[in-house]
């Protein structure tokens, strides 16, 4: 793990290295801001997506549980879904997008159209497996997106700038993740209907979020068009880089024992005994204090190294698992719950694309962002099967004390791991990788 230090220049023998080793978002005629506008563009497009799925996700978990009488176990396979079948597309939308100048925004333009298509069709599925497969071609639609969005954001912004980029763009999301389950809880208060009404509203403003995409983000990202591209055997071989190698195992050993958000909602409500239609309301607390504190620790990541906090985070993760565990009565443990794991989103979630970028070779953004979070992806979906079974067989408590137990070891082992000695120190070593 490295400190960043932006306020030393790069030599002209460092930017060769770097052309190498790192991400070259091409020719820098003059200094851009700390906050591009393309960030800001994808930032709104990001706002208006989340509003859409954060109603459906909101809802989701009553819905399927509540009212269609799913078990644990059932719906750990469903929110596996949700986590994990996006991860299967993600390499192919993170290797479509280096294939050319400008296929970034045209392979996340038809993620989020994908994704705004599926919106309606919650309107006529009423039985699980219909469901399932609907929030299927959801994730799809995410796993193709994430990747080409982060790499447009990673392009647009000076590698020394990256943690604050990162943590505005998800501020900017986290806003949209705020109001979502707002308008959620407004419609079914007011609508006969209210979760056919939710489905129906979010569907809308899905469709809004893509004509914002089309409308304000930039095409061209001015990396200079050489070719064809990587192939996919290229991408998959970025694993062979130590130092994106490393964090791809870290964010898998890490994601293997995060609990999904759903079921640390429902482990809440069930404690509290809150009334169904309060229950959209408790990812307020999480969003809230992501939305205040994404860009503060995102400029911390750019100063005290992205790879340092990403695992700070987990810990603050693992404080909030021991205030659930712990018996504690009293509403101030949900409150203090929330704003816990608010703070791991804000130390992890922009904070990983931003290490991954300085550890990714020149044309192949895409691949290597969507390397990493395949990985961590596919192993939350793991941990939501693993505990969804061991909900329905020890219960929430137990389960999630197993999950406590298993986070504070692969914490362990990802510090050692992010200290292992990079074999390239005193040759290639670039400021970026000092930054991640």
């Amino acid at each position: 793990m490295y400190v960043a230090d932006s306020r030393t220049a790069a030599s002209s023998t460092d930017r060769s290295r770097s052309t190498k080793a790192a991400v070259a978002p091409g020719p820098r005629p003059g200094r851009r801001a700390a906050v591009p506008g393309t960030v800001v563009a994808l930032g709104a497009v990001s706002l208006i997506t989340d509003v859409s799925s954060e109603m459906v996700s909101a809802v989701l978990p009553l819905y399927v549980v509540a009212g269609l009488g799913l078990s644990p176990l059932g719906f750990g396979l469903l929110d596996g879904i949700n986590n994990g079948v996006g991860a299967l597309v993600r390499l192919v939308g993170g290797h479509a997008a280096d294939r050319g100048d400008g296929r970034h925004k045209t392979v996340a333009a038809i993620g989020y159209g994908l994704s705004a298509l599926c919106k309606p069709l919650l309107l006529l599925a009423h039985t699980v497996p219909l469901i399932g497969a609907v929030l299927a071609v959801d994730r799809t639609g995410k796993g193709l997106r994430t990747a080409p969005r982060d790499a447009l954001i990673s392009l647009a912004t000076e590698p020394e700038h990256r943690g604050r980029a990162f943590g505005v763009h998800r501020a900017m999301d986290t806003t949209g993740a705020l109001l979502g389950p707002l308008v959620a809880f407004g419609v079914l208060r007011l609508a006969v209907d209210g979760y056919d009404a939710v489905f129906a509203v979010s569907a809308c403003i899905a469709a809004l979020g893509v004509l914002v995409l089309l409308l304000f983000v930039p095409g061209r990202t001015g990396v200079p068009d050489t070719g064809p591209g990587p192939s996919l055997r290229d991408s998959l071989a970025l694993l062979r880089v130590p130092a994106l190698r490393r964090l791809t195992v870290v964010a898998v050993l890490l994601g293997l024992t995060t609990v999904s958000d759903s079921f640390l909602y429902l482990l809440l409500q069930r404690r509290l005994d809150l009334p169904a239609h309060l229950f959209p309301l408790l990812p307020l607390g999480t969003a809230a204090a992501f939305l205040l504190l994404a860009v503060p620790l995102g400029l911390v990541a750019d100063r005290l190294g992205r790879r340092r906090l990403f695992l700070a985070g987990h810990l603050v993760l693992l404080a909030g698992y021991g205030l659930v565990l712990a018996p504690l009565h009293a509403g101030w443990v949900a409150v203090a719950v929330l704003v816990l794991h608010g703070c791991f989103y804000a130390s992890t979630d922009g904070v990983l694309a931003a290490a991954a970028a300085g550890t990714v070779p020149a044309g192949q953004q895409g691949a290597g962002l969507a390397l990493v979070g395949t990985g961590q992806a596919l192993a939350r979906f793991g941990c939501s099967l693993a505990f969804g079974a061991g909900w329905s067989v020890w219960g929430g408590h137990a389960a999630l004390a197993v999950a406590a137990g298993g986070l504070a070891v692969a914490a362990v082992a990802a510090t050692l791991l992010i200290r292992l000695p990079d074999p390239r120190a005193g040759e290639s070593r670039t400021a970026e990788e000092h930054a991640a």
